[in-house]
């Protein structure tokens, strides 16, 4: 780990660093781009080609999506726990997102039209669920569960398989059970290639959701345009932000549990108390070494994780804005204080009982957060982004005969004539 204080001459370049800003690479937006230009071009067999170059794995164009006997066989296979752990997650979740979805609204403005909105679930959404080191079964239920609550009627999973072809027993569970309507055995940024533009076997969506990996995560920001997207969710990241009130046992618990994720997580603990930092660099060596993901945890502690010792806590909040983390734990005495300053966070837990796992898992707001700085302009994902939004105006003669002298005075400023008499010419008509 990269222990830093504000006296030391290396912190000025790690407070730099940490204005960070979503941008890719030159090498990843060129991969990417060659990857949708294949499947643009080849369609399924352009899938499976990309399945069996990088994952391994050889499916025929029949074996593309899960078949009703496996969804069979997933539900048949977990345990009743999991069935009971799924269905609690769920509850939270279309619990959550019914009081956050937009409900459809009307007023009359000052020249009499009646103006609103309206609010419809989107007709078919793709979810994006990474595979590799973890069934990411919370995945499934935060991002097609939020679907499910919306409304939406068709939803297509994409998330690739194991070396047997087949997707995780307990995931694929979950996806059912999320209100998923087909599963596509596909990963990586051919598979948000293909719910983007379609295939001969993949009809596209119209939005596509969820996390991945740098390659999804470019995928989905290349091909804005041809579909929506919700965020820019990459490798997943924690900033804890704590004075002396900070219990160590906990705050080591949830730097580990973030190092767990492997891979590009970023992992930060800042803290104005100098005894509670080495009590925390203490925790943290005791309490890896009972972790059976101990490899891929030690990997992040070395590489992606930081403990700074600031001046201050506005020193650690103006870090905290900067760098604009997926997941924000702050623990401080004067806890209304500090979070009414606090710009930029993806979610932000609240104290020492408030594990960020516990919003991993259950609590019900959606754990697709966005990553890499892209905090400042993204939200996390929310049940009313299923929702398609369209206005509505409606008129009777007196709003419109208010309406004319403004209308008019727009026509003639940006020589629109043909504007000005579309209004005027409902008075000179018998409606």
């Amino acid at each position: 780990m990269k222990v830093l204080s504000y006296k030391d001459a290396d912190f000025a370049a790690m407070a730099t660093m940490m204005k960070r800003r979503a941008v890719p690479t030159d090498a990843l937006r060129d991969t990417v781009a060659s990857i949708i230009a294949e499947v643009a071009a080849k369609g399924d067999d352009a899938l499976l080609a990309f399945t069996q170059k990088f994952d391994g794995v050889s499916l025929t164009k029949k074996q593309l999506f899960v078949t009703e006997k496996e969804f069979a066989e997933a539900e048949a296979a977990v345990a009743p726990s999991t069935r009971d752990a799924v269905a609690a997650t769920l509850r939270n979740i279309h619990d959550f997102a019914k009081r956050s979805m937009r409900k459809d609204w009307n007023w009359k403005n000052a020249q009499g039209a009646v103006v609103g909105e309206r609010f419809t679930p989107f007709d078919r959404v793709g979810v994006y669920v990474p595979g590799g080191k973890a069934p990411l079964v919370s995945t499934a239920l935060m991002t097609a569960g939020f679907a499910q609550a919306a409304g939406v009627p068709q939803i297509l999973a994409a998330t690739p398989v194991g070396p047997d072809g087949k997707v995780n027993a307990s995931l694929l569970f979950a996806l059912k059970a999320a209100g998923a309507t087909e599963v596509l055995k596909i990963g990586g940024a051919q598979a948000i290639a293909a719910m983007a533009l379609g295939t001969a076997s993949v009809t596209p969506v119209d939005r596509i959701f969820g996390p991945g990996n740098r390659f999804v995560v470019e995928a989905k920001r290349q091909l804005v345009g041809a579909v929506s997207i919700d965020l820019l969710p990459g490798p997943s990241e924690i900033l804890i932000l704590a004075d002396r009130s900070g219990n160590a046992e906990c705050i080591a618990a949830d730097i580990l549990a973030q190092a767990e994720h492997g891979g590009d997580s970023a992992v930060g603990f800042l803290t104005d108390s100098k005894a509670l930092l080495n009590s925390v660099v203490k925790a943290v060596a005791r309490q890896s070494a009972l972790l059976s993901r101990s490899k891929i945890i030690d990997e992040v502690l070395q590489k992606g994780t930081f403990l700074l010792h600031v001046k201050s806590l506005e020193q650690g909040m103006q870090l905290v804005n900067d760098f604009a983390p997926e997941h924000l734990s702050l623990i401080v005495e004067e806890e209304a204080h500090w979070l009414a300053k606090v710009r930029s966070a993806g979610a932000i837990y609240l104290g020492n009982a408030s594990p960020v796992a516990v919003g991993d898992f259950l609590a019900g707001p959606s754990h697709t957060l966005p990553t890499g700085g892209a905090g400042r302009s993204f939200s996390g994902l929310r049940a009313d982004q299923f929702q398609r939004r369209t206005s509505i105006v409606k008129m009777n003669l007196a709003a419109v005969k208010k309406s004319l002298p403004i209308t008019d005075e727009f026509a003639r400023i940006e020589g629109l004539d043909a504007h000005g008499r579309s209004v005027s010419i409902r008075l000179d008509s018998t409606l």
